[in-house]
């Protein structure tokens, strides 16, 4: 099924106005862990720490926007200098901190596919650290293609973001399906027309697209 075609097209012999579903990738499909990379070389207290004075979410959102890694450094160099090193290391080992797939993901990705309905990511993941991605989740490679935030310079919840995606695959946001475990991120694509749902787990990931008419 392509972008191109009608609301209530049969899918696996099912009438659904679904033409393409767009997942999110961290801790959705791949499980995302930042306190990962540090174990062995941090304490839990201290990377509790860490967190709060780099402030974290907002540090690496930056990174996700597009900002390279070497001037994230330099920037906290500047600003926390005694944690340049932790967050070094966090760069470094960046594959720690992805352990494997979200359990049950795959089959619905796999489930998806064999019901020829198109797979898309829209994913916030720094340019620099995307290509780990697939290797500890592979059902992303089963993906048409993915979005990448730190790639466009944009990152959601930026309504821009969305913007792009429907117009780089030729999405209709009203027959698209966009699954994401970010609150913020369910609400903005949901503004730009997506039929937007939030990721909890596979289980009731699945039960939300059947109601939707997809036969997973």
């Amino acid at each position: 099924m392509t972008s191109g075609d009608l609301d209530g097209a049969r899918v696996g012999g099912v009438r659904t106005s679904v033409q393409a579903v767009v997942f999110d990738l961290g801790n959705v499909l791949v499980r995302w862990d930042p306190r990962l990379p540090f174990a062995g070389s941090l304490t839990p207290a201290e990377v509790d720490a860490l967190f709060e004075d780099v402030d974290f979410a907002a540090f690496n959102h930056l990174q996700d926007a597009g900002r390279p890694w070497d001037v994230a450094l330099a920037a906290l160099h500047e600003l926390h200098p005694r944690h340049a090193a932790a967050m070094t290391l966090y760069r470094d080992n960046f594959a720690a901190s992805l352990p494997g797939p979200v359990p049950g993901s795959a089959q619905v990705v796999q489930d998806v596919r064999a019901a020829g309905v198109r797979l898309l990511g829209l994913t916030n993941w720094s340019a620099e650290t995307f290509h780990h991605a697939a290797p500890a989740a592979p059902a992303i490679e089963l993906l048409e293609d993915v979005l990448v935030s730190g790639e466009v310079g944009l990152a959601k919840p930026d309504p821009r973001i969305f913007r792009l995606l429907a117009r780089r695959f030729g999405l209709d946001p009203a027959g698209t399906v966009f699954v994401d475990d970010s609150p913020a991120n369910v609400v903005a694509a949901a503004a730009e027309g997506f039929d937007a749902l939030l990721f909890t787990d596979a289980r009731r990931l699945r039960a939300d697209l059947v109601e939707r008419g997809l036969p997973v």
